[in-house]
């Protein structure tokens, strides 16, 4: 009988790798004060890339979360149903701490440390994060309610996942959700129309309709909702203290492009009983902390996107062969995989500088708090831009292995976009900068104090911070400022990470990025780097260590 399946020429299963094997990362743990977490990081890292958790990765993608508005008998229970994988995933995160842990933790780099594995994590399966980002976010908005953060932030904060409908401070540990987005709005929440009404115990009566809510079987809710007094913030939660639901109506689950094991749903508030949370009048204020913490995670989700592609574009050129050799020894694909390195490397760095400043900015430094309102700002429009490009170039390196979802890579393709759009699209990213800068001019002293810490090192770089200098002083006329809005939130974000590069990466990395990204020798595509970049030099630290399952 003939053999004509005999199978060649084929990459083997890349499992059994450590998503935490990486030269910036573990950098960034050492040099930023949090080496006491590189274990922690590591264990995490390896347990994401273990075959057991690939597959509850692909369960949850496969399986995708199902709404039940009403039991048999017609009672209304408004439950989402998950594959067990989901909530695998989700236990996994919450005891490693990935959550709201770092907010009870005083060590130093505390929050570097969760960024750290929270990038790691996020490269086995992304849609689980949403929830935990949202928990981790929540805290320091629920603070502009100190008896509400009292009850509740130790639960936030606890390292026990306890799935259920049930009174929130009668669990071992709670997630937190975010309810803001409404169809008439959209990122625009001041045009928002649902009300909060006063009702004589102190607590109020919400009404309206939500077009946007991720992971609604959250235990707790922050919430916008008009009063006399304007646009002010709620907690909400599913289950009221006596143990009813509260009225909060599941109308359906959104059929999304990625982020498929995540459930994002509309809502129905029906005089859903919620707790004041700040000034009234000002919930925009009191929520943005909770948004400027989730765009932290846009950004480090978008680096980990990026770093998963990478490992499995650098995995398959390693065992497919054209022409005779293999595809990561000729010139062309060496250029492709070391270009997508470059600019994963530079997220990743970027990301735990964000996170960083975090960390610094909660022990009191201001000069930290104003660069992060800014560089955040910077950083999530620029970063998540280039997750969905990175993510189609290192599929293509699978070539038509990539296309089919086996591969793995369909599903970081997908995921990709969301992070670009979640918490502000590009748009509303790069007009934040310009507020920032208008607000706050304690951010661009931050801001300029950062990258010229690098002063010197690199005369394309300074020659790219002279430029941002340039761009500023045409900011005068608003109509000119908007139309420039992308483009000064771009280059801001490149010379941050040029900066960061060139200070704390390999040469070549720095070399290639700052010849590629801030002095114009490049193409419009990867694998456009310049001639003379040390390919070699950029792929070997890109690689895992031998021996790691890649």
């Amino acid at each position: 009988m003939t053999v004509t399946h005999e199978v060649v020429n084929q990459a083997p299963p890349l499992t059994g790798f450590s998503a935490a094997d990486e030269p910036a990362l573990r950098e960034a743990l050492v040099r930023d004060g949090a080496e006491w977490g590189t274990r922690e990081v590591a264990e995490l890292g390896a347990l994401a890339g273990s075959p057991e958790v690939q597959e509850q990765a692909r369960w949850a993608e496969e399986q995708p979360p199902r709404l039940h508005t009403h039991d048999r008998f017609g009672h209304r229970i408004d439950e989402v149903a998950f594959h067990p994988a989901w909530h695998q995933l989700m236990t996994v995160a919450v005891e490693h701490g990935l959550h709201a842990a770092p907010w009870a933790d005083d060590r130093p780099g505390a929050h570097l440390v969760r960024a750290a594995k929270f990038y790691v994590w996020s490269q086995a399966e992304a849609g689980h994060g949403c929830p935990v980002s949202m928990t981790y976010a929540a805290v320091p908005a629920l603070r502009a309610a100190p008896d509400l953060a009292a009850q509740y932030e130790p639960l936030l904060a606890a390292r026990s996942y306890d799935f259920g409908l049930r009174a929130p401070l009668t669990k071992s540990g709670l997630i937190a959700g975010m309810s803001m987005t409404e169809k008439q709005g959209g990122s625009d929440v001041r045009a928002n129309t649902t009300r909060a009404v006063p009702a004589a115990d102190g607590t109020y009566r919400l009404t309206g309709h939500k077009w946007f809510t991720s992971a609604p079987m959250s235990d707790v809710f922050l919430a916008l909702a008009q009063t006399e007094e304007g646009l002010s913030c709620f907690l909400v939660p599913r289950v009221l203290p006596d143990g009813t639901l509260n009225g909060m109506r599941l109308m359906r689950l959104k059929d999304k492009l990625g982020n498929r094991s995540n459930a994002s749903s509309e809502i129905e508030y029906d005089e859903a009983v919620a707790w004041p949370v700040g000034e009234a009048g000002r919930g925009v204020r009191t929520i943005v902390e909770m948004v400027n913490m989730t765009r932290l995670d846009c950004v480090l989700g978008s680096a980990a996107g990026m770093r998963a592609g990478l490992r499995q574009a650098l995995h398959h050129t390693a065992h497919r062969q054209a022409f005779g050799r293999e595809l990561d020894r000729q010139p062309l694909m060496r250029s492709v995989l070391a270009d997508l390195a470059v600019e994963s490397e530079a997220a990743t760095v970027l990301g735990m500088r964000l996170a960083t400043a975090v960390d610094r900015s909660q022990a009191g430094d201001a000069g930290e708090t104003a660069l992060r309102r800014l560089a955040l700002a910077a950083g999530k429009y620029w970063v998540c831009k280039r997750g969905s490009t990175h993510a189609a170039e290192a599929l293509e390196c699978l070539g038509g292995n990539g296309y089919v979802e086996d591969s793995g890579m369909p599903r970081l393709y997908r995921e990709a976009p969301l992070l670009s759009i979640w918490e502000g699209s590009g748009n509303v990213a790069a007009l934040d900068v310009l507020r920032a800068l208008g607000k706050e001019p304690a951010a661009l002293d931050a801001f300029f104090a950062e990258v010229e810490t690098a002063a010197g090192a690199d005369r394309r770089l300074d020659a790219a911070v002279a430029g941002v200098r340039k761009m500023l002083g045409r900011l005068a006329d608003p109509e000119q400022a908007q139309l420039m809005a992308r483009s000064l939130a771009e280059r801001m974000a490149l010379v941050l990470q040029g900066s960061l590069l060139v200070r704390y990466s390999h040469p070549a990395v720095a070399d290639a990025f700052c010849a590629s990204r801030l002095d114009g020798e490049w193409g419009n595509a990867f694998g456009t780097l310049p001639a003379g970049a040390d390919l070699t030099a950029i792929l070997e630290r890109s690689r895992p260590a031998a021996g790691s399952g890649a």
